[in-house]
């Protein structure tokens, strides 16, 4: 097995949706805002080869959007998904498997793209199959009022009227081990219904992809929750859950959204959990 990190790009968000009740004094020592109170975020995907099966987990926001769209966002920098898989050899078209921790559109965005004459939409991976589960796909395609502006019909509906979307099984316990993917998948309910935390055994160590139950390493701590979760206070919960896992067991923890941090370990400290060191992928894994 042989595992990658994929850079799509980067945007900005408002730091105060991201951290959510905890004052900007506070947040701002990890998350420097811009003059418009923005904060860099990274697209960070990840992309597994293990023998024939090429699995991306997410997407990234993709560029199929509109000039309205993007100005909202501000995605900037010269990461691709196209170059960071050629960086590694691959083209988008060996891709076997999608997996989407869930329909967000930074997280699902680049599954989509225009066909060849921009009338309609078609997938972007047209050789893979793509992985969801029953009750968060539900959730996405009838999505309720405060999520509405994230999932997006045109990210969404192309998947299932291709043939080609998949449904992981559920679980009632922590990380339930897929034979179909072949890692594990921790379900979370707190940002969004059954978003999906991929697990990896990889080269001795267990590493967990983080998607938005941590979206930086600022966020650590058990009150930094972000404006966007559905229901804060189980996101709490399943923080302090996860973070006590993390560091019992040795996790190296994998950011999506952290532009400056790639990894993290965690530690045990008088206040809870909190950051031990960050790490570049490399580092880890070269």
């Amino acid at each position: 097995m042989k595992i990658y990190p994929i850079e799509t790009g980067n945007f900005k968000l408002d730091g105060g949706a991201m951290f959510g009740v905890v004052p900007k004094v506070l947040w701002q020592r990890t998350n420097p805002a811009d003059n418009n109170n923005l904060i860099d975020m990274s697209l960070r995907c990840m992309l597994i080869e293990d023998g024939k099966r090429l699995t991306l987990i997410d997407t990234g926001v993709g560029n199929k959007q509109s000039e309205k769209f993007f100005s909202h966002y501000y995605y900037f920098g010269d990461f691709t998904l196209d170059t960071s898989l050629a960086k590694y050899g691959f083209h988008r078209n060996d891709i076997t498997d999608v997996f989407l921790t869930h329909l967000h559109f930074d997280h699902c965005g680049g599954s989509i793209q225009f066909n060849k004459n921009r009338t309609g939409y078609e997938l972007a991976f047209k050789n893979a199959k793509f992985w969801s589960n029953e009750n968060h796909w539900q959730w996405a395609a009838e999505p309720n009022v405060r999520e509405k502006a994230s999932f997006l019909k045109e990210n969404i509906n192309p998947i299932k009227e291709s043939g080609q979307l998949n449904f992981v099984k559920l679980s009632d316990t922590n990380f339930n081990t897929t034979s179909e993917l072949g890692f594990g998948i921790l379900f979370v309910d707190g940002h969004t219904e059954k978003m999906m935390l991929p697990q990896i055994q990889y080269k001795g160590k267990t590493l967990v992809f983080m998607a938005d139950l941590l979206p930086t390493v600022g966020h650590i701590p058990l009150p930094y929750v972000m404006g966007y979760d559905t229901r804060p206070l189980l996101t709490m919960d399943e923080k302090q859950q996860f973070l006590n896992l993390a560091v019992n067991n040795n996790y190296i923890l994998f950011f999506e959204h952290d532009a400056q941090h790639e990894l993290c370990t965690v530690k045990h400290t008088e206040k809870g959990v909190r950051l031990e060191q960050t790490y570049s992928f490399n580092e880890v894994f070269n």
